[in-house]
């Protein structure tokens, strides 16, 4: 399929492949921030043609994974209200809170629905004006304008049987957290192309002169993660620290104006707990004070809901890059896609089900140095 099949040539990839190997004289440390760009690079084996001592390090992007168990916890229970409407995208029905997810509140009688858009929500708080409807508010930059627009219009048309719980957060601030983390070893980072979509590459040049590393914008399709793996190293090699653009098609230094201008009306900058990670300053949105109404925390009285994590699941430390979902003692044991311990492992994102679904099961998985594996 033309714009899909030419991304996945494997006559290009095995040339820049072997590029990469021509370049490459010294071990690096290259981190995808993207849950989207870990799954492309498991899935067609991309880790396992580097250079040897090239690494990937698989970052905190996906969104699912980060969104804290506080806030499961907090969807849980006002999903479990009667009267109560609650709407999310259906990657987040599986994620465990501490004794359920959304399936089982569904199962038990709570009215849980699966949208494809926010507006959707907004769609069935106009048709069912006797319910509260509350969408499940989480994402990167990425889902944020959709859901900024979605309370937008509830407040035009004064629909106060909406609101929505939000966790927005941000990827400049995490990629600060990672570099000022103690014993960091990123040297590079692959940043999200749909992120800088919305949000352009203006806020990153502070990052890389700050920290002196290259940062790559690029895609999720086999060619272009391997053109941003390239772009990096050759940077590393040559000393580079800059931002770079390997995602042209589709990022811009700017971004969507209009877009920015919907989350600057709606949202308010604010700190953000990452699960698993912890506290990010200004990591993150919330509903600003004019949308405070649409506030869904607020409105049924679950925001000082706190709880404890798993001490089993380690998906802090894979979603930090210190550990590989095959170093976590649960994984593929006590935890499977059937039996999660984290969100990592039932996020279509989260690096604990890539390495699942596509065999990497043990530490000791083959390594493939023939470029062939992708076609």
């Amino acid at each position: 399929m033309k714009y899909l099949d030419e991304f996945r040539n494997g006559d290009i990839a095995r040339r820049i492949v072997e590029d990469i190997h021509r370049m490459t004289t010294r071990p690096w440390a290259i981190m995808e921030v993207c849950g989207g760009q870990t799954h492309a690079i498991i899935r067609n084996g991309i880790d396992q043609i580097l250079p040897q001592g090239l690494e990937l390090m698989h970052g905190p992007g996906c969104p699912v994974c980060v969104t804290p168990l506080d806030v499961i916890d907090q969807a849980l229970a006002i999903a479990s209200l009667p009267g109560v409407t609650f709407c999310s995208f259906g990657d987040m029905l599986r994620v465990p809170g501490s004794d359920r997810d959304l399936l089982q509140v569904r199962s038990e009688g709570g009215d849980v629905r699966v949208v494809y858009s926010p507006l959707d929500a907004v769609a069935l708080a106009r048709a069912l004006p006797d319910r509260q409807v509350v969408f499940f508010g989480i994402g990167f930059e990425t889902t944020a304008p959709a859901n900024a627009m979605a309370v937008h219009v509830a407040r035009q048309e004064g629909l106060d049987n909406f609101s929505m719980l939000v966790s927005q957060v941000l990827v400049p601030p995490a990629i600060d957290a990672i570099m000022t983390a103690p014993g960091t070893r990123v040297q590079a980072f692959l940043a999200a192309g749909h992120v800088c979509s919305v949000m352009g590459l203006h806020q990153y040049p502070i990052l890389a002169e700050r920290y002196h590393v290259p940062i790559v914008a690029t895609g999720f399709e086999p060619l272009d993660v391997l053109e941003g793996i390239r772009c990096a190293v050759r940077q590393l090699e040559s000393g580079e620290a800059r931002v770079e653009n390997a995602y042209a098609r589709v990022v811009s230094m700017a971004g969507n104006l209009p877009a920015q201008r919907m989350l600057a009306d709606v949202f308010a900058i604010t700190d953000r707990t990452w699960r698993g990670i912890g506290t990010i300053a200004a990591s993150g949105w919330r509903l600003a004070d004019a949308y405070q109404a649409f506030d869904a925390a607020r409105r049924f009285g679950v925001q000082d809901i706190r709880t404890q994590e798993s001490p089993l699941c380690r998906s802090g430390e894979v979603l930090r890059g210190a550990l590989k979902p095959t170093q976590c003692p649960a994984f593929g044991r006590a935890c499977t896609p059937r039996t999660p311990l984290g969100a990592t492992m039932v996020s279509g994102e989260g690096a604990c089900a890539a390495y699942f679904h596509y065999g990497r099961l043990r530490d000791d998985a083959p390594v493939h140095d023939d470029p062939v594996v992708l076609t």
